[in-house]
């Protein structure tokens, strides 16, 4: 280990936590102190970390909170970690004035971070979010493609320029395919989608984006068509028309059949239709098969499919246990199917569920997914009501490791408020299966 003389420099990458035990924890570096370097090449973000660090004889350039810089080797093995943890990048803000963009339809006084519209392609291969790359650099575009970050999400809307730069709110923007192929080419894989706004980007337009995606097949690996979503701030916004039941079974009895196609051509399932579609044509759903390996799970392709599916493992090894009442709270969109279940359920268990839908008040009735429920409007569903011995909350309805819902209302008070022990549970049957069973 060599150490130098203070310095006043502050670069490098800031380390938020040490792992008991681990190589970092040894060589007595601490929380607050920087590394800066990996054999001799900067380190700006926890993907360079992940990137530069992957070799076994490693040299590291830290610099204490006391402004020492120390040099340090390492030598390790080839799975063993060196413990250092790191804060998630501030993520890159977007440039984009999106006609469909949902940030700019919450409403006021909701927790800050959910005002922040990110465009950050780093974001993108960390976590899943989805980015246009309408702002991308040559930089960045190097790294990607040299520190091979794949998959990518990206939303795609439209691969007409003109009907793309009317979607973004913004003339003069990177075309995207030549992007896309040139990521392609570089081995990169994406999955991709389309906001699917009526009058926009459907009909023609639409077929020739997804004509476009499926040509870069394999390296785009999926295309998911959700429909556009609209709340009820949306004043002073471009005019938007709404996927409506009749629309989505027009849509369907087209698209369906075109997705069987191209899945045939393709060898695999490409292009996915939202769970949305189905829900609001009343139709049901393809056989969770042709979900693939669920790859647009999370942008809500496949998501009823997948329960439906493992309801039934569930309702096969659920066992009687002692009599109680339980209210379940969820969306309007997933009502009739979590309803279908609890009936099947509670003939097993002998427990009398009670399914509650809560009207999406924060955001309008024409938002139904469980997901976008805000604390409050649980509130103001369930107050007064007899709501038995446990209350039920879908864990989707909550931000992971906070314990408050969109609205800034925390579980605790709301169980304080409706006097009913509360408990928040995975949003799966063996989920809603394992908190009646808890003790």
């Amino acid at each position: 280990m060599k150490k130098t003389n203070p310095s006043p420099s502050h670069s490098g990458l800031i380390i938020e936590r040490v792992l008991p035990g681990s190589i970092a924890a040894e060589l007595e570096i601490d929380v607050g102190d920087r590394l800066r370097e990996i054999n001799g090449r900067p380190v700006r973000d926890i993907i360079d970390y992940t990137y530069l660090s992957a070799e076994t004889e490693l040299t590291l350039e830290i610099i204490k909170r006391n402004g020492e810089e120390w040099e340090m080797e390492v030598e390790r093995g080839e799975d063993e970690p060196l413990g250092l943890i790191f804060p998630a990048p501030v993520p890159k803000r977007c440039g984009n004035k999106c006609v469909f963009c949902f940030v700019h339809q919450l409403p006021r006084g909701m927790r800050s971070p959910l005002y922040v519209k990110d465009e950050d392609y780093r974001l993108s291969f960390l976590y899943g979010n989805y980015v246009t790359l309408a702002n991308i650099t040559a930089p960045d575009l190097g790294r990607i493609k040299e520190q091979h970050l794949s998959p990518l999400y990206v939303s795609v809307h439209a691969t007409d320029p003109i009907v793309r730069e009317r979607l973004l709110g913004k003339a003069a923007i990177k075309p995207l395919l030549p992007v896309m192929e040139d990521l392609a080419r570089a081995g990169i894989t994406m999955h991709t989608q389309v906001v699917l706004c009526p009058g926009l980007n459907d009909g023609a337009v639409l077929e020739r984006t997804v004509a476009d995606m499926a040509a870069l097949h394999p390296w785009v690996a999926s295309l998911a068509v959700v429909p556009v979503g609209l709340t009820r701030h949306r004043k002073g916004l471009p005019p938007l028309e709404p996927v409506t039941s009749t629309y989505a079974a027009e849509f369907l009895a087209v698209w369906q059949a075109r997705a069987q196609e191209i899945a045939d051509r393709l060898g695999e399932p490409f292009l996915y239709l939202a769970d949305e579609f189905y829900i609001k044509a009343g139709r049901g759903f393809p056989p969770l098969e042709t979900y693939g390996d669920l790859p647009q799970l999370e942008n809500g392709v496949g998501m009823v499919p997948l329960f439906l599916e493992e309801a039934k493992g569930v309702l096969a090894m659920a066992e009687p246990c002692s009599p109680r009442v339980v209210t379940v709270v969820t969306g309007e969109s997933a009502y009739s199917y979590l309803s279908d279940f609890l009936v099947e359920l509670g003939k097993i268990t002998g427990v009398t569920f009670r399914p509650m839908t809560v009207p999406n008040r924060l955001f309008g009735e024409s938002v139904t997914v469980a997901g976008l429920v805000a604390g409050r409007d649980i509130l103001a569903t369930l107050a007064g009501r007899d709501l038995g011995d446990l209350l039920l909350i879908p864990d989707v309805m909550i931000k992971e490791g906070e314990g408050v819902f969109l609205d800034d209302l925390t579980v605790t008070e709301l169980e304080e408020t409706l006097r009913v022990r509360t408990i928040v549970v995975e949003s799966t049957p063996a989920g809603i299966y394992g908190g009646v069973m808890e003790k």
